[in-house]
């Protein structure tokens, strides 16, 4: 299972290897350094949660398909607006600002692509890489 979750992996386009490996993912794992902040346990729910069910959605189908899109759309949406509302507000460590920011980008530019995946998946593109 885990070789085949690897090369369907590997099949991707390499821009969304790299994506993913470097940016995506320690991005959001990044989530969890800010715990204590205000709001710090909320935005790492939604920031890793996303991920979590990802994995499982990996395990079930042994591979990556535009399925995975949507717990991106079902609970980055929501946190692209917590993290605006936190920014909004102020009173944030400037460390912490500065991650919401990195994150909010990093999300928005997911998300962009996530919309246009859960679509097609909803259309029924539901191979695996």
């Amino acid at each position: 299972m885990i070789l085949d979750i690897w090369q369907s992996y590997r099949r991707l386009p390499i821009w969304v290897q790299l994506w993913v490996a470097l940016i995506l993912v320690p991005v959001n794992a990044a989530s969890l350094v800010f715990l204590g902040a205000p709001m710090g346990a909320w935005v790492a729910v939604m920031a890793v949660g996303a991920m979590l069910l990802n994995g499982v959605i990996m395990l079930v189908e042994r591979g990556f398909s535009k399925m995975m899109a949507l717990p991106h759309v079902l609970i980055w949406t929501p946190l692209v607006v917590l993290i605006l509302w936190l920014l909004a507000k102020g009173d944030l460590a400037p460390g912490y600002a500065r991650y919401l920011m990195v994150l909010l980008a990093v999300d928005l530019f997911s998300l962009a692509l996530d919309y246009a995946d859960t679509v097609k998946w909803l259309k029924g593109e539901r191979h695996i890489a």
